[in-house]
């Protein structure tokens, strides 16, 4: 079981965030407890019904930076498809 933090930046007019990441888990459990331990409210949980491997909280650039420190795994954009793609066909199976 692990925890991941990947590299996202998302540019917009609305100004929400840029250069944090998203916070995922191999469990829905394992995240949660890992966003309450780095202060992230339960409602901020985004979760696509049926797609478990979706299930993430948006972070902040020092959101990403603390979740790194507390033990995430960091990943890149390849690295986080392809485990999404095994968690996806692993729930299938």
């Amino acid at each position: 079981m692990a925890v991941y933090v990947d590299h996202a930046f998302a540019h917009g007019e609305w100004g929400r965030w840029s250069g944090g990441g998203h916070l995922q888990a191999d469990t829905a459990d394992e995240l949660h407890a890992f966003a309450a331990a780095l202060g992230l409210q339960r409602r901020w949980f985004q979760q696509r019904p049926g797609r478990p491997d979706r299930d993430h909280y948006d972070l902040t650039a020092d959101l990403r930076r603390r979740a790194l420190a507390a033990g995430a795994i960091a990943e890149d954009r390849r690295q986080g498809v392809a485990r999404r793609r095994r968690m996806r066909d692993g729930a299938a199976a």
